[in-house]
Parts: C-alpha cells; sequence; structure tokens
C-alpha cells in the first residue's frame, strides 16, 4: 500500500435538517446522513444506547460505531497488502470488531479501547504460520493511519483457516 509523504485532504458532508419539530424543546430528530466521495450516502444517527428512539435510528451508522469500523477497516486493508507482499493468497476476511466507551479522568466519554477479531482465510501453496500471521497483524497495526490517530488501546486478537 503506498505510504502518504506529503498531507493529504479527504472530505465528508455531514447533512442534518429540523423537520417540522421544535428543535427547542430537545425533541429533534438525531438522524442525519454523512455523503463521501462521488456522492455515496450512508445513514447516520447517534447511537440509540445514548438517545433513545424515536429520537435515534437503529438503522443507521452511529460514530461510535463508525469509529470502529474505520480502525478495523484500515487495518483489514494494511493485512491484506502485507499477506500479498508476503506471498500468501487470502480468500477471505472478517473481522467482529467492538469499542468500549469509558469514562476519562474528567469523567467525559472517550472510545477507550477497540477490539479486532480478524479472521482471514488462506488458501493456495504458501500458508502462513502462526508467527506470520501476528507478524501481518503488528505491520498492519504500525502502519494503520487511523490506529496513529486515536487514544484508544487497540488490541487484535487474529485467528485464520485454511481453504
Amino acid at each position: 500500500m503506498p505510504a502518504l509523504h506529503k498531507p493529504k485532504d479527504f472530505h465528508a458532508t455531514v447533512r442534518w435538517w429540523r423537520g417540522a419539530v421544535p428543535f427547542t424543546d430537545g425533541l429533534y430528530p438525531r438522524g442525519h446522513v454523512w455523503v463521501f466521495d462521488e456522492g455515496v450516502e450512508v445513514p447516520a444517527s447517534a447511537a440509540p444506547a445514548c438517545m433513545p428512539q424515536p429520537l435515534s435510528r437503529p438503522d443507521a451508522v452511529d460514530p461510535e460505531e463508525a469509529l470502529v469500523a474505520a480502525a478495523s477497516s484500515c487495518h483489514m486493508l494494511f493485512a491484506l497488502d502485507f499477506a500479498r507482499r508476503a506471498g500468501f493468497r487470502v480468500d477471505s476476511y472478517e473481522d467482529a470488531a467492538t469499542g468500549v466507551l469509558s469514562p476519562n479522568g474528567q469523567g467525559r466519554l472517550f472510545m477507550s479501547r477497540i477490539t479486532l477479531r480478524p479472521v482471514m482465510v488462506f488458501s493456495g501453496e504458501k500458508i502462513p504460520s502462526e508467527e506470520d500471521l501476528a507478524r501481518l497483524h503488528h505491520q498492519a497495526h504500525d502502519a494503520c493511519y487511523v490506529a496513529h490517530s486515536l487514544r484508544a488501546e487497540i488490541t487484535v486478537s487474529a485467528c485464520m483457516h485454511v481453504a
């Protein structure tokens, strides 16, 4: 994966609208839309655990989930590239990642821990050893831009299968 050596801007547009509710009573919808490259739209909302329905949308992505997904996705993209460079053929990759919100020293919530649980399925003549797998994930973690941007402790509990 090419390294970024110069600053690069990335963009997202967040759109929200009040609708017909008064807003000032605090009972306004938290649903909104994230717009990315080429107009891809993703429904977003406050987490239902933080804001009860109908003020939140359980069918939308919340910022906490997005943060966990961003860390997982970044790690995956680097892990796949390092596996390819090492000559391994990856058939699939799945990560049931989780994040934990905890209060900091001032009592404010922050994403304190993200646990990645990648399962990689390999096939072909060259299959990684457990040590190879650990090295791939260590390299991926060291290279991940998102991991470098977070205060959260990120742990990787990797597993592999051979097809």
